[in-house]
């Protein structure tokens, strides 16, 4: 499947399936407790509503003085360990905003590098459902594969790739083992 495809099935299940979860998840990623949120400083400065300019900024967090969750390395902030300022009872302010990062839409299922990736520490996520959603969409004259992550487990990658005709014919004829062994 093209990255484009990928892309629309990823869209389908955070609609589908991430998004209805949201408001009853028992650990929400905008909580930033195991997530860390990548941002550029035109969204931390809005997020966060600070009011100095980025290279003030920077030298207040040099003095050990800004807030304790933002980093800044390779000219992005990264924010963890605190809930995101736009996290607010539950809903997110900004999520329909330009000012939404852009991890936020891509977590727990994105494309990446011609695959779909779940991130299983989303509590919505079920790698089995991920896998047969793909499935379905890629078609009967796809295979789909399935590799855990080696670091980190919790990270599925999935792709399809076509079979060949003769893989179609096992396939239609109940033989097919889905090309894994």
């Amino acid at each position: 499947m093209r990255a484009t495809e990928l892309a629309r099935v990823a869209r389908g299940i955070q609609t589908r399936v991430v998004l209805p979860h949201c408001p009853v998840c028992r650990a929400p990623c905008c909580l930033l407790e195991t997530l860390v949120l990548e941002l550029t400083w035109k969204r931390l400065k809005g997020l966060w509503g600070l009011p100095e300019t980025q290279a003030a900024f920077d030298r207040r967090l040099e003095r050990g003085e800004g807030p304790v969750e933002i980093r800044p390395q390779d000219g992005f902030y990264y924010a963890h360990g605190s809930p995101c300022p736009a996290y607010e009872e539950r809903v997110c302010r900004v999520y329909r905003s330009r000012l939404k990062p852009p991890g936020c839409s891509d977590f727990p299922v994105y494309e990446e590098e011609g695959r779909l990736v779940a991130d299983l520490r989303c509590e919505a996520l079920d790698a089995g459902a991920v896998e047969a959603e793909l499935r379905q969409a890629a078609g009967p004259g796809c295979r789909v594969t399935r590799t855990a992550d080696r670091d980190f487990r919790f990270l599925v990658r999935f792709g399809a790739g076509r079979l060949s005709p003769r893989r179609i014919r096992s396939a239609e004829a109940g033989e097919d083992r889905g090309g894994e062994r």
